[in-house]
């Protein structure tokens, strides 16, 4: 049986127009990137809001919910959005758990996302070249009671705990705590991967097999799909098909000041992934395999 990929994008990511420049900002923008995307076969489409005034990201269930309904509206996929970090520039003081998955428990009330994003694991996060520059990176931190939350908040109402897994230990933390809190929907585990900044594993066969490995024992049977930061993920692609993986790709993603746009990241995907035997998957084909995992 030809295997049914999910294919997402990441439209745009935190990276703002000064490091990314093709990436959408205004929701105009962000609607029509989605749609064009869903056109090419795109099943899932995961975005970061922002202000329109000062160009910023922001995470606010009403700039959210427009945007969302916008693109349900025109095509069917799985919309669902990124949280904030627990403390930045635009919040010094850290933010609670509630306070990051305030958006995220809205939308859901409101029926609008299918998927709680949910990153279970702390890391430093530095690009190589701010690394040799002696610039700092920061720590992309998750505390446990914030992870716990969010897998509480996907429980409560039935939605698809959407695991970034940044380095080994995400894996092996993210299925213990799922274990933890019976009745919660099986995560789908996005492996991360990176060739541009120095966290977890660059994109490569035996990476993904050490990740697939390490699955096996933790939660086994569980939807698995690949993407990453500052990344050139499709060398990979092939390989992930043939293990009846899924695939992420978008501007998010790639390396950053890319001169590609969202519509022909998901166009090669579809290619990539045709070539390798399998066939993307409709929403309405993730959802069902998701109903009976």
């Amino acid at each position: 049986m030809t295997h049914k990929v999910w294919l997402e994008v990441a439209v745009n990511g935190p990276w703002s127009r000064r490091h990314q420049p093709n990436i959408p900002i205004t929701a105009d923008d962000i609607v029509r990137d989605a749609i064009a995307c869903a056109e090419a076969g795109a099943a899932i489409i995961h975005m970061h809001a922002y202000d329109s005034v000062t160009g910023r990201q922001r995470d606010d269930y009403e700039i959210y919910a427009p945007i969302i309904e916008r693109i349900r509206a025109a095509v069917d996929v799985v919309c669902y959005p990124t949280i904030p970090f627990a403390g930045s520039v635009d919040s010094p003081s850290p933010l609670t758990p509630a306070q990051r998955y305030a958006a995220v428990d809205a939308l859901v009330k409101a029926g609008l996302i299918e998927w709680v994003g949910v990153d279970p694991g702390s890391t430093n996060l530095a690009h190589y070249a701010a690394i040799a520059a002696a610039r700092p990176g920061f720590v992309y931190a998750n505390p446990e009671d914030h992870i716990r939350h969010g897998l509480d908040l996907a429980r409560r109402h039935a939605r698809t705990p959407s695991y970034a897994i940044y380095e080994p230990g995400f894996l092996r933390l993210g299925a213990a705590l799922h274990r933890a809190c019976p009745g919660t929907p099986v995560p789908l585990y996005r492996f991360m991967f990176s060739q541009d900044m120095a966290f977890g594993f660059p994109a490569q066969d035996w990476a993904l097999d050490a990740y697939l490995r390490l699955l096996a024992l933790e939660a086994p049977d569980a939807p698995w799909m690949i993407a990453g930061l500052g990344v050139e993920i499709e060398p990979l692609i092939e390989t992930a098909v043939l293990r009846r993986g899924h695939v992420r790709v978008g501007l998010e993603d790639v390396p950053l000041g890319s001169a590609a746009d969202n519509r022909s990241l998901v166009d090669r995907a579809r290619r990539l992934v045709e070539a390798a035997g399998g066939a993307l998957a409709s929403a309405a084909d993730m959802r069902a395999a998701l109903a009976a995992a």
